[in-house]
């Protein structure tokens, strides 16, 4: 017999304010135990001196994880000038320093080159993995390594505010792979004055926003009503959340049943599509499996299981 799993079949997306100095990793852990969930996962990790929206996804949403790696992030953050560090943020141990500091001017005058299609060095401390190795357990280690340049994509940079001359605040609209540490090094060393990151939170990651965080304590104070789960299964949202942009295709409860059998289906009438990398297949308005459609075939390829329902 197969082991049963631990905890509850719980699915759906819980949008996490994750507090500085917690890990991604150790937020899933505590997500997952509040909502005794059988299984969990994120999307798009948050480094431990960042705060802010970190999508969680329980049970059956985990399904959907990379479809919100792949949205559009927003942050704010804030850029320390006068001083690099080797982590480039202020973990780390300054490495460059210089009596400079930037006029909002000379700010502006750079953004334009750090906006649309650019090119960054992840930092030394990045989880990027070389050779079998992550780079920041190389770095910790005392080795520099060469981390191959990559195409990041920022649509939108801006400065929000200037709260003295060491420090500018500034709002990051950003795909995926970018580095916001790298960005305040590269402009740094750009304007002559080096800078590494003080603060930073993720307001965004598409399509979630900051309407729909909820905080730890929040978490915790409904977890702790007992037998009564109302409220904090309310706070979740439905597993197919990040699938808006992809198109919907109704079918039958028959359809329905071969599909989580595994069996491809064919789509009939004259709406239905012939051809389509990824379609999600819903019966009744819930998700049944996401799937592709060739030559008028409708295959699964992740089938959703929601028969059970969490007490």
């Amino acid at each position: 017999m197969a082991r049963r799993k631990k905890g509850l079949p719980v699915n759906g997306w819980c949008i996490f304010d994750k507090p500085y100095g917690m890990t991604s990793t150790k937020a899933v852990a505590v997500v997952r135990a509040i909502f005794n969930a059988q299984k969990a996962g994120h999307a798009g990790t948050l480094d431990p001196l960042a705060s802010g929206l970190l999508p969680i996804a329980l049970g059956e949403a985990t399904k959907t994880v990379p479809f919100a790696m792949d949205g559009a992030k927003e942050y704010e953050v804030t850029i320390r000038w006068g001083q690099e560090t080797n982590t480039d943020d202020a973990e780390g141990e300054i490495v460059k320093q210089s009596d400079n500091r930037p006029s909002v001017g000379e700010l502006q005058s750079l953004l334009p080159n750090y906006t649309g299609l650019i090119s960054q060095v992840p930092p030394q401390f990045s989880a990027i993995k070389l050779a079998g190795e992550r780079a920041y357990d190389l770095a910790r280690a005392g080795k520099t390594v060469e981390i191959a340049a990559r195409d990041v994509q920022i649509d939108g940079l801006e400065i929000v505010s200037t709260p003295d001359r060491d420090h500018t605040m500034f709002k990051v609209t950003c795909g995926k792979g970018t580095y916001i540490r790298a960005l305040a090094r590269d402009m740094g060393r750009d304007l002559g004055c080096f800078g590494h990151v003080v603060a930073l939170r993720r307001t965004f990651v598409k399509p979630f926003s900051s309407r729909d965080m909820i905080l730890l304590e929040k978490l915790e104070d409904l977890s702790h009503k007992g037998a009564d789960r109302t409220g904090l299964m309310a706070c979740l949202l439905p597993i197919d959340a990040v699938l808006d942009d992809i198109p919907a295709v109704l079918i039958d409860q028959s359809q329905a049943f071969s599909l989580r059998q595994g069996r491809a289906i064919i789509l009939r009438g004259r709406d239905a599509p012939v051809n389509e990398d990824t379609v999600l297949a819903k019966y009744r308005g819930k998700p049944v499996a996401l799937a592709s459609v060739e030559k008028g075939m409708l295959k699964p390829k992740r089938v959703f299981n929601l028969n059970q329902t969490p007490s």
